[in-house]
């Protein structure tokens, strides 16, 4: 019943366990196009109260993604749920964290942070680990997050890039026990890694 509220507001949609994304695509100046979600919503939630089910008005969340210079009109713009505004600068989709500019910014310094967590705790076990193992763990908790939706940096500036860099090259040596000034590029390929930028497009080629 909940697909078909939606599709009666003519508004794209995609379901998931326990969460419900919504997608509305309209031009800068076409800002009347925005009540058809706010009506969906209310809509929606009129229903899973009248069915005895919540909506988590808490962890509702609204991003506007569009060019800096085209959405100034659109940044007034708020959903009203259960009286209280609901917007966000950021939204976490499938644990990727999208913003209004799809720069991939914030969701590029939340793997790295997370990466060199990871990293450190292998660090501090390397010394008592044969390589398999270890890089067995790199990979696990490392590589998985690098890798992991990649597809969507293209296109991204080398400057994002290359912090993710640093964290594969911090990780080959913490592998390799090599030392830091050691130049990087012999010690990926003898571990057989390709560099993040080459990772990404190989990624983007193989879909």
């Amino acid at each position: 019943m909940e697909k078909q509220i939606i599709r009666k507001h003519g508004i794209s949609f995609h379901c998931y366990a326990d969460d419900t994304q919504l997608y509305i695509s309209t031009r800068p100046d076409e800002t009347s196009e925005l009540s058809k979600l706010t009506e969906c919503v209310k809509n929606v939630k009129d229903w899973m109260t009248n069915n005895f089910l919540l909506l988590n008005s808490d962890k509702t969340e609204i991003l506007l993604i569009g060019p800096k210079n085209n959405t100034q009109n659109l940044l007034t713009y708020n959903l009203q749920l259960d009286g209280c505004t609901v917007t966000s600068t950021t939204v976490k989709s499938l644990c990727v964290i999208l913003d209004s500019n799809l720069s991939f910014e914030n969701h590029i310094s939340h793997v790295t942070k997370t990466a060199f967590f990871h990293l450190r705790n292998i660090a501090k076990l390397r010394n008592m680990l044969p390589v398999s193992d270890a890089e067995k763990l790199v990979h696990a908790f490392m590589t998985s997050r690098l890798d992991y939706c990649n597809a969507l940096l293209g296109g991204c500036p080398a400057s994002s890039i290359n912090k993710l860099q640093i964290v594969q090259n911090a990780a080959a040596r913490v592998l390799t026990r090599s030392r830091k000034y050691d130049h990087i590029t012999p010690i990926l390929k003898s571990l057989h890694w390709l560099p993040i930028r080459f990772r990404i497009s190989y990624k983007i080629l193989l879909l």
